[in-house]
């Protein structure tokens, strides 16, 4: 009986080290996980909306809160001046999530393009969400809700993978809402 209660013991003291060791490594290394995340996912996705900005979004960004979740924005800056902004939102797609990434002008409010940030679609199929035919379909696209050309909008789908370009869709529109609510905010937090 003391044989069971030491190795009962002593399975729990490895099972604590164990956990312990876990959530330091993690808690350590969780910042940096975090920044190769940006600058490998998001960075080209950003670059896809913002060719021309003469700033690093990605250093660049900043945290806003609405309600109870909080929303990074990426700056696009020329000469100094906030031409426009992206954010990541994401929709329901045939595999699971598809993270978009939306860029907006901050002229006139209408869409810059997006980047695909994530996705586990279909290969050959819902994976076209990626290829720039389109993804130019929202280049210079007024903000208002948008739809496929089905819905009676003038996205059109990709042939067999209607589900992916509807979450895409839907991304956009989750983006343009959150761009909406923000707006007023932005050019002050970048000093333009």
């Amino acid at each position: 009986m003391q044989e069971i209660l030491r190795m009962i013991l002593v399975l729990s003291l490895i099972c604590s080290l164990s956990g312990l060791t876990l959530a330091t490594v993690r808690q350590a290394t969780g910042p940096r996980i975090e920044e190769q995340v940006m600058t490998y996912v998001q960075g080209p996705a950003l670059k896809q909306i913002f060719a021309d900005s003469d700033n690093n979004p990605v250093a660049d960004r900043r945290a806003f809160t609405l309600g109870d979740s909080t929303v990074t924005v990426f700056p696009a800056l020329k000469d100094g001046q906030l031409k426009g902004v992206a954010l990541e939102t994401s929709g329901r797609g045939y595999g699971g999530d598809i993270g978009v990434m939306v860029g907006f002008s901050m002229a006139d409010g209408s869409l810059r393009g997006i980047g695909i940030t994530t996705l586990k679609e279909t290969p050959g199929l819902g994976s076209r969400v990626v290829e720039p035919e389109f993804r130019d379909q929202f280049k210079g696209h007024a903000t208002e809700p948008i739809a496929l050309q089905s819905q009676g909008g003038d996205i059109a789908a990709i042939a067999g993978a209607t589900i992916s370009s509807t979450g895409t869709v839907a991304a956009v529109n989750d983006a343009v809402r959150i761009f909406n609510q923000l707006k007023d905010k932005l050019p002050i937090a970048w000093g333009s």
